[in-house]
């Protein structure tokens, strides 16, 4: 098992605060525009749509029961267990649970432990178990279901920060999760920087075309951004740069 503190994190405080003013969807774009298409978490719901997630992926790989096994890889320090004590402030815990929905993949107890220890969100593509005890810890979780069962039902803790599948997208250990209220989007570690430069870049475009398809324009130049309507949006962003100049 590779060790917390070796697995590198490329998130700084720059970075975190500009995620958390970036949309999954914007995101997401992005990472198609470099060619990756399957980047967001799919049919997981947000406990708390009203939070936003930003942090490092810390990862827990869940396997299919088989009882002869279950002996030795549920029991003592198992890989549940060594995930949540391993964790840091800032991580994303990422459970791959293949997609069951019947059995949980954590608790109140371990989530209350990873609160504790600083830990950023839960994103599960199996069942949250004791949902409306966790709901009332606050920390943002991407969950497919809730279940009564413990994950002895249908699964064993297999590895800790291995390469997992989760919700049909492959997720490597200092990945960046971010989650807003449509969901969660996984970044490479290694793209973090230049996304967020043109993820905020994006936006600024799609205010402009936004407040000017309010005010009664049409589409047509302006989603996407008519190289002829540049001029336009160079001045306009220019004087809300001032204007928010103005306000600090």
């Amino acid at each position: 098992m590779t060790e917390a503190a070796d697995i590198p994190s490329v998130l700084n405080d720059h970075l975190v605060a500009a995620l958390n003013t970036i949309s999954a969807a914007t995101l997401t774009h992005q990472l198609q525009m470099r060619g990756i298409r399957s980047t967001f978490l799919s049919g997981l719901r947000a406990l708390h749509p009203e939070k936003r997630m930003v942090g490092r992926a810390r990862t827990l790989r869940y396997v299919a029961l088989r009882e002869d096994q279950q002996p030795r890889l549920a029991g003592g320090l198992n890989a549940q267990k060594r995930v949540v004590e391993s964790i840091q402030p800032g991580d994303v815990l990422v459970i791959e649970a293949r997609g069951v929905p019947d059995a949980g993949t954590i608790g109140d107890i371990f989530v209350t432990r990873l609160v504790a220890l600083g830990g950023a969100g839960i994103v599960t593509d199996g069942a949250l178990r004791d949902t409306p005890a966790i709901a009332d810890i606050g920390v943002p979780v991407y969950h497919q279901a809730s279940h009564g069962s413990t994950y002895g039902r249908h699964h064993m803790p297999y590895s800790v920060d291995d390469s997992v599948t989760c919700a049909g997208v492959f997720v490597m250990a200092g990945d960046v999760i971010v989650g807003d209220a449509e969901g969660a989007v996984v970044i490479p570690a290694a793209l973090v920087e230049d996304v967020v430069r043109d993820a905020l870049a994006q936006e600024e475009k799609e205010t402009f075309a936004l407040e000017k398809v309010a005010e009664g324009q049409p589409t047509l130049d302006l989603f996407p951004l008519a190289k002829e309507r540049l001029p336009e949006f160079g001045a306009w962003k220019a004087s809300r740069d001032a204007q928010e100049g103005g306000q600090k």
